[in-house]
């Protein structure tokens, strides 16, 4: 049975009647076409599907859409404004925290959901902020400078 879900997604208000248990991961894939969102492991481990849902990273792979209902999320694709990388994008660019870029997404969402909650990070607590975002190509170094780089940048500084 379908339902009507009403949510904000990326700023904007949406709303899509559909069956409430598919996961928020497919839904924004397969409905909205957002597909930075990415599938990995399908269980919540990898981070490839992190979003921004009412200001908490989470794994959209295990959400179901209904648990959207009214809330806000944001999704890779809302991070930019009026076309411009938000600075966590930037400082990925500039600190070539990425290789393959399969990870990228969830790693810069949860680094966004990192900085709302801790805005000025020491090097220690974006290891452990990031450790459960998994990134099998070795970027790991450079991630760490990314977040704090951007942490800086966000805060006024460089």
């Amino acid at each position: 049975m379908e339902e009507r879900i009403r949510f904000n997604l990326n700023g904007r208000e949406t709303e899509i009647t559909i069956d409430p248990t598919l996961t928020l991961l497919w839904v924004l894939r397969d409905q909205f076409g957002l597909t930075g969102t990415k599938y990995g492991c399908g269980i919540g481990f990898c981070g490839a599907c992190t979003i921004i849902l009412e200001d908490e990273a989470v794994r959209s792979c295990l959400l179901p859409v209904s648990d959207v209902n009214g809330k806000k999320l944001l999704t890779i694709e809302g991070l930019a404004v009026n076309g411009q990388p938000h600075p966590i994008q930037k400082a990925f660019m500039e600190h070539d925290g990425l290789q393959c870029g399969y990870c990228t997404p969830g790693m810069i969402m949860n680094a966004y959901g990192l900085l709302l909650k801790n805005p000025e990070p020491s090097r220690q607590e974006v290891i452990d902020g990031m450790q459960e975002n998994l990134c099998r190509c070795g970027a790991h170094i450079r991630i760490i400078e990314a977040v704090q780089s951007a942490a800086r940048e966000m805060k006024g500084g460089k």
